[in-house]
């Protein structure tokens, strides 16, 4: 099993290619929870993501024959990216295979990092299959995303900043996909700090490690379904499973619309941009997914900041909707003039604002003098739009959310 030494010997492989990234104390996620938050922004990290540690780490213990017939390895984005870099940096060859449906931005910036992209399937096990491929018939070596020791040591090297940039850590909170970088940073810190808590967390749409330590076995979901699209991972490795079961104290998840709200709200507080996978943790830890005490000194593992513009757009207004700063509601108006003016006058008092006014007078649900009217609102949160829809209620009309 991987041991503090193995991640003590990664650091100085890891540091010809990563920075050393910060942790910043957040007095606004500590007034909302009570604990004492600092966010370890690995956001900033080199490539935008934790992944290029242990592939540095992996690329630079390859023998001289491996390094000459290259690798290849399946990726949905950030260990792609750390894969390429880590390679060029060291004269190795590298082909990586994506899912069809990375995000282009990630396909990209890891063509820009010198690698060969081959992309297939429809996520990351059914690009795996093909990377094995390419390693049989070309010769390559394998550099696994998670599932191998090189790669946990590599990124482990994040608990030892941690310990060594705030040693009085109580808690850290890390996510998982198949489980690399949990057990790297849990080797690490169990290791030197034994009653630090290492919590896991994971999205409900890709929960197999949960479900894992539940059933007593690995288990393998037939699908996965997030916008952290960092974690979607059917299945935890062979290896890092082990790890997690004896060092991880537990492992939890977050709901979609959850992390979308923790990432709208590090964007639009913490003045940073993260994705889906790096905001899970603080999505755990804002809506109570583990115990702690009132000024508890924890730190959400912010794991990366690579996501797609689209996909961003879709997450902003997820939050938005969460948080109750965007409501769509639906009416049925008598078609004449001055119908629309009325209703209108009712959302002005109320000081919501109008983004989109939709008008459809033929639909069949609705009378043949009447219209159908959809409005885009900016609110002021839940209880504002408590107000609204009493008020356009109290002014005679049916009113539906639809977002």
């Amino acid at each position: 099993m991987l041991e503090l030494d193995d991640v003590l010997a990664a650091e100085p492989r890891v540091r010809e290619t990563s920075r050393h990234t910060p942790i910043e104390y957040t007095h606004t996620f500590s007034d909302m929870t009570g604990a004492e938050v600092h966010l370890k922004m690995e956001n900033f990290q080199r490539t935008g993501s934790f992944k290029i540690r242990g592939a540095t780490n992996r690329i630079a213990t390859l023998s001289e024959e491996e390094k000459a017939a290259g690798v290849v390895t399946a990726s949905a984005g950030n260990h792609a990216q750390g894969v390429a870099l880590a390679a060029t940096r060291s004269g190795v060859d590298a082909k990586i295979v994506m899912p069809e449906y990375a995000p282009i931005s990630k396909i990209k910036a890891t063509q820009s990092y010198g690698a060969a992209v081959v992309l297939h399937g429809a996520d990351y096990d059914e690009a795996a299959e093909k990377a094995h491929e390419l390693e049989r018939e070309e010769g390559r070596t394998y550099v696994h995303a998670f599932d191998d020791e090189m790669v946990m040591a590599g990124q482990g090297t994040i608990g030892l900043e941690i310990l060594e940039d705030l040693p009085e850590v109580e808690t850290v909170v890390v996510p998982i996909g198949g489980g690399g970088l949990i057990s790297g940073i849990a080797t690490a810190i169990k290791a030197q700090s034994p009653d630090t808590r290492v919590i896991g967390v994971q999205a409900e749409g890709a929960s197999s490690v949960a479900q894992s330590l539940t059933k007593g076995h690995r288990v393998e979901l037939d699908r996965v379904d997030t916008i952290a699209d960092g974690i979607a991972v059917r299945g935890p490795g062979t290896l890092t499973y082990e790890v997690i079961k004896e060092r991880v104290d537990e492992v939890v998840t977050v709901s979609d619309p959850e992390i979308a709200m923790a990432l709208t709200y590090v964007l639009e507080r913490g003045k940073t941009l993260v994705e889906g996978a790096g905001a899970a943790p603080l999505a755990a830890l804002l809506f109570d997914k583990f115990d702690y005490e009132e000024g508890e000194v924890i730190v959400p593992a912010m794991c990366g900041g690579n996501i797609d513009l689209n996909m961003l757009t879709t997450v902003i207004m997820r939050g938005l909707v969460a948080t109750g700063r965007y409501v769509k509601i639906r009416t049925v108006l008598r078609d004449r003039p001055g119908s629309l003016e009325d209703l209108l006058h009712v959302i002005s008092e109320k000081k919501a604002n109008i983004y989109a006014i939709q008008h459809d007078r033929t639909s069949r649900q609705i009378g043949m003098a009447d219209t159908e009217v959809e409005v885009d609102l900016e609110t002021r949160g839940r209880d504002h739009i408590d107000e609204l829809l009493e008020a356009i209620r109290d002014a005679g009309y049916e009113v539906e959310v639809l977002v």
